[in-house]
């Protein structure tokens, strides 16, 4: 935890902000009849939610491989990611059909009640998100948690333009239009999050140069062909690798410092971080680079 500057005490802050100012943006949004800031008051609800999950999805992913998890708990961490950002997008459009029925159907807002509490929000939301920052880069679940975070932050920035233009001339259908761009711009956001955990979790191969990963293996003087090649992910930073290789008919003790060529070669040039390989002499040899549903039938 302490390794991505996410310790507890951080998770712990965050998640008190934001259930502090989900109560104080439901006031605010009451007495003041904001859209804006209701929205943003559920949009915090659902954030507290998230570091929450994320929290525990960040400690359960740490844990060390199992009998029955061989390849450890980092997929709890996707899971995570996906089910945070697949409801923000839930959440937005929700928030995008009130918006439109509430610019066609206009209500009165109070202004400085708005701008007052907006304010407040933003820089709790911006706390929350200098708090997350770090880790994002490196982790899928805690940049979804951190996309949550800036997305409310950005939300406080339009609700005080809002609050201000209401306040000083009265241009009250502003408000559903702030929560409007705010819902798009969620959703624009987390898209992104969602296709990639998906694919991770439909053991999407990774992009990765695999024709050339083929020429770079078989350059090696040993080796004579390559085929049914794999290759999927555990999360966004950890790729594994599988490849059946050709080559002579060597005792096991001449394989074993090839395997470890091949095992270098994918994890210096390709980041590779897991490598199954399996030799054979004539077996395959005839076969495409990738598995097909019938190629066993030929050997």
């Amino acid at each position: 935890m302490e390794k991505n500057g996410l310790t507890g005490g951080r998770f712990l802050l965050v998640t008190v902000l934001n259930v502090v100012i989900t109560g104080f943006e439901l006031l605010g949004g009451l007495l003041s009849g904001s859209l804006s800031l209701l929205s943003d008051a559920f949009h915090n609800l659902g954030d507290a939610l998230s570091v929450i999950l994320s929290y525990v999805a960040h400690r359960i992913g740490g844990r060390h491989q199992t009998r029955q998890n061989t390849f450890g708990y980092r997929r709890v961490e996707i899971l995570t990611a996906l089910l945070n950002s697949g409801l923000l997008i839930l959440v937005s459009i929700g928030l995008g059909g009130e918006a439109i029925r509430r610019l066609l159907h206009p209500q009165p807002v109070k202004g400085d009640v708005m701008l007052l509490v907006a304010v407040i929000s933003f820089a709790a939301n911006l706390l929350s998100t200098l708090l997350l920052n770090k880790g994002s880069k490196h982790n899928l679940n805690i940049r979804a948690t951190y996309l949550h975070l800036l997305s409310d932050a950005l939300a406080s920035i339009g609700v005080i333009v809002g609050a201000l233009l209401i306040t000083f001339w009265q241009i009250s259908w502003v408000d559903p239009v702030i929560s409007l761009l705010v819902a798009v711009y969620i959703i624009y956001e987390s898209w992104p999050i969602v296709k990639q955990t998906f694919e991770i979790l439909m053991e999407g191969a990774p992009k990765l140069d695999y024709e050339a990963i083929a020429r770079d293996i078989c350059a090696l003087p040993q080796i004579k062909g390559v085929h049914h090649l794999h290759a999927w992910q555990i999360d966004e930073n950890n790729v594994v690798f599988s490849v059946h290789v050709n080559m002579d008919d060597l005792p096991l003790s001449q394989v074993e410092p090839v395997y470890r060529q091949i095992e270098a070669l994918l994890c210096h040039k390709y980041d590779v971080n897991h490598v199954t390989i399996q030799a054979e002499c004539h077996r395959g040899k005839d076969e495409s680079l990738f598995y097909k549903q019938n190629d066993w039938r030929h050997d």
